[in-house]
């Protein structure tokens, strides 16, 4: 990010693109944006190629408002939605699987680490967006992000996530730091109480509240829960 020595004479500042972003929820875009200030297109272009804020700068912004030791840290997804933008044109856009419409949509993907400290305070603090030119995975992602964050200072208690981000490699990495970690699962994979014998977790009847220690097919030994939601059981 860039450092300014004297008063910025631009017509579009940081504090200005911030509230417009907060305060449009549909037609983000640099044309509505000039229409609502009546400040020229080209300015608003100048202020998003001149200004580079990196997952550094998140991190810094928000560090002194937690306690970097003891909370939990989560990654997650989210696909911001393009129906109208051509990926073949659009550098960001691409086809992804949404949470919120229940199919593959175009848009673009934001992945996100979340903080939680001991206080419950909720910050992000790093963030990667999706480019399909980087031939990167989300996992792939979420590994950097991750050991970015704890090079810089965080210290978390937990990690958790979703069943998109619990590959055994993602374990294997987090367990590298050890760290402790809280991630679903999918039904289907495949864990023994006796290790050697493995069947899929869907198939075990009773699962304490507490928790049950097993064998997970790659990683060794964990505890395992069942969650039962309104219209799904994890």
């Amino acid at each position: 990010m860039r450092t300014i020595t004297k008063p910025s004479t631009a017509q579009c500042t940081l504090s200005t693109y911030i509230s417009f972003l907060l305060s449009e929820p549909k037609n983000a875009s640099c044309t509505r944006l000039s229409d609502i200030l009546d400040i020229s297109h080209d300015s608003i272009n100048r202020f998003l190629e001149r200004e580079d804020y990196t997952p550094k700068d998140l991190f810094n912004l928000v560090k002194n408002q937690i306690t970097l030791s003891g909370g939990t840290l989560s990654v997650d997804d989210s696909v911001i939605d393009k129906p109208y933008r051509n990926p073949n044109k659009t550098e960001l856009v691409d086809y992804f699987w949404s949470g919120k419409h229940k199919r593959v949509v175009k848009g673009i993907n934001l992945i996100t680490l979340y903080y939680t400290d001991t206080n419950q305070i909720n910050v992000p603090i790093n963030f990667r967006i999706y480019k399909k030119d980087e031939a990167k995975t989300k996992n792939d992602y979420f590994r950097e992000m991750l050991d970015e964050v704890l090079t810089w200072g965080l210290k978390p208690g937990w990690i958790t996530g979703d069943s998109w981000y619990s590959s055994l490699e993602n374990f294997k990495f987090v367990r590298h730091y050890k760290l402790s970690f809280l991630f679903a699962i999918e039904n289907n994979r495949l864990i023994s109480i006796e290790k050697g014998a493995y069947v899929q977790a869907q198939t075990l009847e009773t699962i304490p509240e507490s928790g049950l220690v097993i064998y997970l097919k790659g990683l060794g030994q964990v505890k395992l829960f069942r969650t039962v939601f309104k219209n799904e059981t994890k």
